[in-house]
């Protein structure tokens, strides 16, 4: 990809938000000016955190990585968090974005109750918020906001606290002035976009961070990072390609002795190594029963184990 120089990179990359909400010096100001306008109400005491990993609760399992974790104290009480804002900017239009949120919104919940606790009210109120450059939905609004209702009772609203919200910053239907004014100076991000107070006071915030040597040096190589994760993504769609097909080669084999347990299908999704499915499925070319290779692969799979 082209390099971006330091000055050209906007609030819409990854890079630029999340250096922007981690200086210790403007980073709570700006997120707060962000959130201000877009969500269209004040903020009382928040604490911001960029790039928060989540781990998933096995190594088998996919954790996720918040580019800019929000939360906000409750007004009477500032030890309980209130509400939680996940702010997301893309600029690929490459998932499924629904259910991305869904996921994400999933596992920020996981953190808030610990073991035992079935006192679920006190789970705060969770807004996952995507901002993109394209229009997710087709239809030209610039923010997107979706609850829980009752198909059956439209009005009847299901009070779950949570809230998805998808911000496009090209929609012209919708939002506020406010809104779209902050909307094009996270896709373009200097001075010529700050037309009004807010998109002023953070553009200030972002001019700052922006001169900051550190910052500067790594957004430097911002572009390599993508084009490396780019690389990765291909490598791994291809390995899982070569995996699935791995594994419809060895049930294809298994089919011609018989039944084959679900149980079986579901142990050899979970093999990640190549090697050892290789190993499978010259197996079941040369087994004379199912129950024969799944003795033999409960023994690969021990040896496998033995030599990590």
């Amino acid at each position: 990809m082209q390099k971006k120089k330091p000055e050209e990179l906007n609030l819409i990359d990854n890079y630029l938000i999340n250096a922007v909400a981690s200086d210790q010096e403007v980073g709570e100001k700006s997120m707060r000016c962000l959130l201000q306008v877009l969500l269209q109400r004040n903020f009382g005491q928040i604490k911001v955190i960029s790039e928060r990993a989540i781990p998933g609760y096995s190594p088998e399992h996919r954790g996720i990585r918040l580019d800019v974790e929000i939360s906000e104290s409750d007004a009477e009480d500032q030890e309980v968090i209130a509400n939680v804002y996940d702010l997301e900017p893309h600029t690929r239009n490459d998932m499924d974005f629904p259910r991305a949120s869904r996921f994400r919104q999933a596992k920020i919940d996981s953190r808030y109750m610990k073991s035992g606790d079935n006192e679920f009210e006190h789970l705060p109120n969770v807004f996952v918020i995507t901002i993109t450059n394209f229009d997710i939905f087709g239809k030209d609004y610039m923010v997107y906001t979706f609850r829980e209702r009752c198909e059956e009772v439209p009005e009847l609203e299901y009070h779950d606290g949570l809230c998805h919200i998808f911000f496009n910053t090209r929609g012209q239907k919708g939002g506020s002035k406010s809104i779209e004014n902050m909307l094009h100076y996270m896709e373009k991000s200097d001075g010529s976009s700050a037309v009004d107070p807010a998109t002023e006071e953070l553009d200030a915030y972002v001019r700052k961070v922006k001169m900051d040597p550190e910052v500067r040096r790594g957004i430097m190589t911002f572009g390599d990072l993508i084009d490396r994760e780019r690389r990765d993504a291909a490598r791994e769609a291809t390995q899982e390609a070569a995996k699935e097909t791995t594994i419809e080669n060895i049930l294809d084999l298994l089919e011609d002795l018989g039944d084959i347990p679900t149980d079986l299908s579901d142990h050899l999704e979970g093999i990640e190594d190549m090697d050892s499915l290789k190993k499978l499925l010259k197996t079941a070319a040369r087994v004379d029963s199912i129950d024969e290779f799944e003795e033999k692969m409960d023994e690969l799979l021990k040896e496998t184990m033995a030599t990590v």
